[in-house]
């Protein structure tokens, strides 16, 4: 009974670790432009301003707000994500991962807040998810605009 805990410990601890590998394998792809503080603007996304005075003072932020303004920033990206012009009309493999890595930092998050523990690092991951999203949205819709365009079509600017 001791060595199936064990192993059933062991084989916890290292999906989860993989996990959050493989996520932040992810979060580091690199994008040609920051699409992400474009579409923030756009939509009037909290998720850079969060992640900006986390930076820069360390303060922590208002539990409620903070929770608040995540869960209404990704639903919002989750949503472009799945209705912006794409090949596959849903989302990706990457995106679906990054969607449950959100879905338990967030979990995280309400423990940390329980216990009251530093929710710092917990919350610039959300970020880092959330500007990825972003930047993949900003892309798609790079994409779907340039790719309107003929030799004859003068481009406003």
């Amino acid at each position: 009974m001791i060595v199936a805990t064990l192993i059933l410990i062991l084989s916890a601890a290292m999906f989860f670790f993989y996990f959050q590998a493989a996520c932040q394998r992810i979060l580091r792809r690199q994008f040609d432009l920051e699409y992400f503080r474009s579409i923030a603007n756009a939509n009037r996304l909290e998720f850079p301003s969060l992640r900006k005075a986390l930076e820069e003072s360390g303060a922590p932020i208002e539990y409620s707000r903070l929770r608040g303004a995540l869960r209404c920033d990704f639903l919002a990206l989750t949503y472009l994500l799945r209705n912006v012009e794409n090949s596959k009309g849903g989302y990706s493999n990457e995106e679906r991962l990054l969607i449950l890595y959100f879905y338990s930092q967030s979990l995280s998050l309400a423990l940390r807040h329980m216990l009251k523990l530093s929710d710092n690092k917990v919350t610039l991951r959300m970020t880092s998810v959330l500007q990825y999203f972003a930047n993949v949205v900003g892309q798609r819709v790079g994409t779907v605009k340039l790719g309107s365009l003929t030799a004859d079509c003068p481009i406003n600017v």
